[in-house]
């Protein structure tokens, strides 16, 4: 059963690209935006993470973190970070625990390729429940952003 908006967030733990480990759960008391995405250096993953970085000012102003996530090596994330100069967080779950936790995967892409992560938007509250969930199955497209920024202002005190 997909996760909904109101679902207790499922917590993790991964390595970041600077090797660091970062936990959902030491973010309690703080809006969330994970980003999951299939692959780092493609093109529908760079114009997203891309514009993430260009925008990421609106979400700082909205008291929101934002954490990327791919099943790609923590060697990969750390130079597609460096060249692209993402101003976020990229994790690695290498292990494709998080992106089974979150139903945020495929089980098989293209090429036969097995457990690949979808493109997907999961909005967490500082209570650690989910607030907007998007799980696209096209990997082609991008999760709806002013729905998000929009959802995080119903999270903004008056």
């Amino acid at each position: 059963m997909a996760l909904r908006m109101g679902d207790t967030a499922p917590d993790f733990s991964l390595y970041d690209s600077d090797r660091n480990v970062v936990q959902l759960s030491d973010y309690k008391g703080q809006n969330v935006l994970l980003l999951f995405f299939p692959f780092a250096f493609t093109s529908t993953c760079t114009k997203q993470l891309c514009g993430t970085r260009d925008d990421l000012s609106t979400f700082n102003d909205l008291d929101t973190v934002v954490f990327g996530i791919s099943a790609d090596s923590l060697h990969t994330l750390a130079r597609y970070k460096e060249e692209f100069q993402l101003n976020f967080t990229l994790l690695s779950d290498f292990n494709k625990e998080t992106i089974l936790a979150y139903e945020a995967v495929y089980e098989t892409y293209k090429y036969n390729m097995k457990g690949v992560p979808k493109r997907a938007a999961f909005l967490i509250d500082g209570s650690g429940d989910i607030r907007y969930a998007e799980v696209l199955e096209d990997a082609g497209k991008i999760p709806d952003y002013e729905a998000i920024k929009n959802a995080i202002r119903t999270l903004q005190p008056d």
